[in-house]
């Protein structure tokens, strides 16, 4: 199995795939449960479909049974990536597609000269261990406070 990289064309295919993420960022954010998506669906295609015209960000998605199971977002500038995204429906975790994806994407760093990479993981989200695997390390702590302010 193998990732593939789509061209802008393609980006409206990963909407469920956004949708799926929202919906389980809501289930297991440990303190923000309800605030995903952060924007439309519709605004984050046409930010995608930007990004891969422009160059600036790379997609590639794993398929099953001729759908999309899974995609990776990642961001490249001088010597500096951000791992956006990188989602695996839920019928297809634990399957292998989340380390095809992710291999492609730190390939994809190393071809390109990338030497730093982010990626941000909501509090809560067990995938933490996952990158921790390929030798990602806590950096910082980001607090919100998402109250009205009295």
């Amino acid at each position: 199995m193998e990732a593939r990289e789509i061209c802008e064309s393609e980006v409206r295919r990963l909407a469920a795939c956004i949708k799926a993420l929202s919906d389980y960022h809501n289930r297991v954010s440990t303190y923000h449960s309800g605030f995903y998506p952060s924007q439309p669906c519709e605004k984050t295609m046409l930010a995608f479909e930007k990004a891969v015209k422009d160059g600036t960000s790379k997609i590639a998605v794993v398929e099953r049974d001729e759908s999309i199971a899974g995609f990776c977002k990642i961001d490249i500038g001088a010597e500096k990536g951000k791992l956006d995204y990188l989602v695996v429906l839920e019928q297809y975790r634990n399957s292998g597609l989340g380390k095809v994806l992710m291999d492609w994407a730190m390939s994809t760093f190393r071809t390109e000269g990338v030497k730093q990479i982010e990626v941000k993981v909501i509090d809560g989200n067990p995938a933490i261990a996952f990158y921790q695997k390929y030798g990602f390390q806590m950096n910082a702590h980001i607090l919100w406070y998402t109250e009205e302010i009295q």
